[in-house]
């Protein structure tokens, strides 16, 4: 019973860290994300399993994680509520060419990650040519460029 409580702890702590660290960190994963990344696991996996290396005590703390998750996508299913809390929602973060500041720093988006998206995805070269940018719920920037004037 310890090996549950001990992963729906951690799975839940993390769910809550990651929720709180915005969008932007599910798509740019630089090498210093990879390394903390890594090292979050290994805590987690300390913390989780504590001295009890038996398979079985692995296969409970499995099942556990799996199982929370499974029980979260049921609730998001049902809840458009409960999916926002736990996914976020996407946000608008330049209309019109124009940059909407405030939600980019909350969101850790700057203008080259909104210029870059716009380069890779539109061929877009100014922030003029930009009608709206959104920073999507997986991190990812999405951009819809202005009409061209016939």
């Amino acid at each position: 019973m310890d090996a549950v409580l001990r992963g729906g702890v951690i799975y839940i702590f993390l769910l809550v860290l990651f929720r709180l660290t915005g969008k932007r960190t599910l798509n740019a994963v630089t090498p210093f994300d990879l390394v903390l990344l890594l090292i979050i696991s290994e805590a987690a996996q300390n913390a989780m399993i504590g001295q009890d290396y038996s398979l079985t005590n692995s296969f409970l703390v499995i099942l556990t994680l799996v199982g929370l998750d499974v029980l979260l996508s049921f609730v998001k299913q049902r809840s458009h509520k409960a999916e926002k809390v736990l996914d976020g929602a996407p946000l608008l973060i330049v209309e019109r060419g124009r940059l909407l500041e405030d939600r980019m720093h909350k969101s850790r988006v700057d203008q080259e990650d909104v210029m870059a998206a716009a380069r890779l995805h539109q061929g877009l070269e100014r922030l003029a040519q930009i009608k709206y940018a959104v920073l999507e719920v997986n991190g990812e920037i999405s951009i819809i460029p202005e009409e061209k004037a016939a």
